[in-house]
């Protein structure tokens, strides 16, 4: 063998270790792209939360008018607006009411989108399809539309001034996108899956219950922050069905601060403030439910 081959084989290895230029994939984005990329998310950022940052910044102002003269309230902060609503106003009552009706609706709303859903998507009856159309349909008609007829049917049955018109008119908002949103995510769902639970011994609301609402949980922390932000956001209803001032939710409550001749905005901006801390924690509470759904699959490949 000769001295030659003997090099070029000791050099082999020096020459393998060495890095292979890797080349870009397809639709792999480069150190520009990325850094567009990321300056858009952070301008889209700075947008949505620019209102937001505003009102806080409003809250803080110790006058009514400060508004007019934003620039004026940084020399003289302070927390007295927030003082007020929650020491001379109905806050609290307003709070309790807000998470009756939201609660409420979010349950039962939730319950009745669910069962719907699951079963347009799983049984086949007759007028299964046109039952989610009728469904849409009624999302066509306007709120002020359905006041008279809601308000006729409601003091027939003694319900004006109650929780309970609150919930069921809210869900009759609902209920109806929720069924979509929960028969699109049900459909996803492996059919095995029901079978499996009947070859186990499960009932229909068995299979239901044990089996697929677990699997279903992404699609339903979805309707139920849905259904929890309707009620919560809702002004005809509560403020045509609620007469007594301690059930008046916080939509409602905020009313209060503008009259005809005034507006105190400065306690307008604070309650509003307050009233995203519970809307901002139930989001976090189905943020976190949604993504363990997610990372949480329905069956093992």
């Amino acid at each position: 063998m000769s001295t030659t081959t003997l090099e070029k084989r000791a050099g082999a290895p020096a020459s393998a270790a060495q890095p292979a230029r890797r080349g870009r994939r397809p639709g792999e984005r480069g150190p520009l792209g990325t850094a567009l990329l990321h300056a858009g998310l952070i301008v889209a950022s700075l947008i949505a939360l620019a209102p937001v940052a505003w009102l806080v910044y409003l809250s803080f102002g110790p006058d009514k008018n400060d508004y007019l003269h934003p620039s004026g309230i940084a020399g003289k902060m302070s927390f007295s607006n927030y003082s007020f609503v929650l020491q001379h106003t109905e806050f609290f009552s307003w709070f309790k009411s807000t998470m009756i009706v939201a609660l409420g609706t979010t349950l039962v709303g939730v319950l009745l989108a669910a069962t719907t859903g699951y079963a347009v998507s799983r049984m086949r009856f007759p007028g299964h399809k046109q039952l989610m159309w009728v469904l849409l349909l009624t999302q066509a008609f306007p709120i002020s539309v359905l006041i008279v007829p809601m308000y006729q049917i409601f003091s027939d049955l003694g319900l004006i001034d109650s929780y309970w018109a609150l919930i069921l008119v809210n869900c009759t908002t609902a209920v109806p996108y929720s069924a979509w949103l929960l028969k699109g995510y049900f459909d996803t769902i492996p059919i095995e899956i029901d079978e499996a639970g009947r070859v186990d011994g499960l009932t229909p609301f068995g299979t239901f219950f044990r089996l697929i609402l677990p699997l279903a949980r992404p699609g339903l922390a979805v309707a139920a922050f849905y259904n929890f932000i309707t009620a919560v956001a809702e002004v005809a209803f509560a403020t045509t069905f609620m007469l007594d001032d301690s059930k008046y939710t916080f939509a409602v409550g905020l009313q209060t601060f503008v009259s005809e001749h005034d507006a105190e905005w400065n306690y307008m901006a604070a309650t509003a403030v307050l009233i995203a801390i519970p809307v901002s924690l139930f989001f976090y509470l189905v943020q976190k439910n949604l993504v363990t759904g997610l990372t949480s699959g329905g069956t093992k490949g």
